[in-house]
């Protein structure tokens, strides 16, 4: 995992004003920071605060996903509002099974942009060959 300077300031401006531990930033479109397991309550904050004061103050919308060292759950945290049928996990391939074809479009994106996305987010912390949709 490497981070650049801008990362690591705005973890640390993000850890200050929350309280919460970031495991991880990932700065594209918007903010994505991963938060160690049982924070995810300290990093909102009560109504959402700490939330709203850190993208009036980044100017960027902020999306929080909760750590898990299992892989199933990380998985459904990172897909979270999309509730899937069923997460399966067999020799190394993450099968993510699920009948609505308009929340599979969802997981997808556009030219399988999220899917993408989401393999990368994956592969950092788990030794994973692939995720495919069912």
């Amino acid at each position: 995992m490497r981070l650049n300077l801008q990362s690591i300031q705005q973890i640390n401006l993000f850890e200050n004003i929350t309280g919460a531990k970031v495991k991880d930033c990932i700065n594209d479109e918007g903010l994505t920071f991963i938060i160690e397991e049982g924070n995810i309550k300290r990093a909102l904050g009560r109504d959402n605060a700490n939330i709203k004061r850190l993208e009036s103050l980044l100017k960027k919308n902020i999306k929080l996903i909760a750590y898990s060292k299992d892989v199933i759950k990380f998985v459904t945290n990172l897909i979270y509002p999309i509730k899937p049928d069923n997460i399966d996990l067999k020799d190394d391939i993450i099968y993510i099974t699920i009948n609505d074809a308009k929340l599979k479009g969802r997981v997808y994106g556009r030219g399988r942009e999220r899917l993408k996305k989401l393999e990368l987010i994956i592969k950092k912390y788990f030794n994973i060959k692939e995720i495919r949709i069912e």
